[in-house]
């Protein structure tokens, strides 16, 4: 029943923030059974997790990307969200947010959303 909607902008300037929000309804970002992840899909290659943000609010992000990632949630709104900043074209890629019962397996996605990276 759980449904989530990824929302922002498709294009982002080289070095500036990409900025992501999931949105979520029929479950609440609160629960305490659940956590919260974003996912990308660069053009040609295979998924790349790029961090969580947890029912207790903790979280987590890949190594390679953790210098760069901020993940954060709006309670009122029952909305999480990605920034990821100094984009680069390497950026590029459909991005998801999803959801699971453990940090690693979601069980939930979002329909995904495209960014491109250009000037």
């Amino acid at each position: 029943q759980v449904q989530l909607q990824e929302s922002g902008p498709g294009l982002v300037k080289p070095s500036q923030t990409l900025s992501l929000t999931c949105t979520v309804s029929g479950g609440s970002i609160t629960d305490n059974s659940y956590y919260w992840s974003w996912i990308r899909q660069p053009p040609g290659k295979g998924l790349e997790w790029i961090g969580y943000i947890a029912y207790s609010y903790s979280t987590y992000y890949s190594p390679s990307l953790k210098s760069r990632t901020s993940i954060s949630r709006d309670t009122s709104k029952n909305q999480f969200t990605l920034q990821l900043s100094s984009v680069t074209p390497e950026d590029i890629a459909v991005y998801y947010c999803a959801r699971g019962g453990s940090a690693y397996v979601w069980a939930d996605w979002g329909q995904g959303t495209q960014v491109t990276v250009s000037s």
